[in-house]
């Protein structure tokens, strides 16, 4: 999966990379200053302050290297959080249609739980300052028709081993699923988390860049370079 070669290019004129969340609410744990609204615990819809945040600053590093990006804003779990994954395909499907340049859908979250019913921190040191890991999550065909999804895995390893190699520390374990998580509509289609319910807004940006610039790489090749 790691040697195997992309078939794409992220650069130019057209959008290549779609940004979603199907969990958009999701915030992280309020610091002084911040007087955000919550809609309950760790959630809010004020943009300044959940996912949406998180995917806007995605997308300003990946334009500012030269990736074209769709950032798409919709609060899809904000009426039902039961019905959240159902809403974000119908905003895929809608994007894809309508650019069929797209080549990466990214479906920014945070985790929450850390398995024993609080909530979970992550914390990397990269440079010398700390910063919120991330975690790639793949979708499989355990129980819904899947057949891409080692090309989704293959993705997700690539990503890790370049985001290792700039920033040892900032990635935890892939995570492999039964549910499909949309990931069936791209071949380059993953979840990312960033950080945690635990961490700060500023510790989730802090691993912003590394994650940009990791996708800028492999767009330039930089995995086959790495693994020659």
């Amino acid at each position: 999966l790691l040697l195997s070669p992309l078939s794409w290019n992220l650069m130019g004129e057209q959008p290549t990379v779609l940004i979603i969340h199907t969990h958009a609410t999701e915030a992280y744990t309020k610091q002084p200053g911040e007087n955000y609204a919550e809609l309950y615990a760790y959630r809010t819809l004020d943009e300044a302050y959940n996912m949406v945040s998180i995917g806007a600053e995605v997308a300003r590093v990946l334009e500012a290297g030269g990736i074209r990006v769709i950032h798409d804003r919709t609060l899809h779990d904000a009426a039902s959080y039961n019905d959240s994954y159902s809403a974000a395909r119908e905003t895929i499907q809608k994007h894809l249609s309508e650019h069929p340049s797209i080549q990466m859908v990214l479906d920014i979250h945070r985790d929450a739980s850390d398995g024993t019913g609080g909530q979970l921190t992550t914390v990397g040191t990269v440079g010398g300052q700390k910063s919120a890991q991330l975690m790639m999550v793949v979708g499989t065909d355990a129980r819904l028709s899947h057949p891409q999804w080692p090309e989704n895995m293959s993705l997700a390893v690539k990503l890790q081993v370049l985001l290792e190699q700039q920033a040892p520390g900032i990635t935890r374990p892939v995570l492999l699923r039964a549910q499909r998580f949309n990931h069936d509509l791209s071949p380059g289609a993953l979840i990312v988390e960033i950080g945690a319910a635990g961490n700060t807004l500023q510790q989730a940006m802090g691993a912003v860049p590394y994650l940009a610039q990791a996708l800028i790489a492999i767009s330039h090749g930089a995995i086959a370079d790495s693994t020659s």
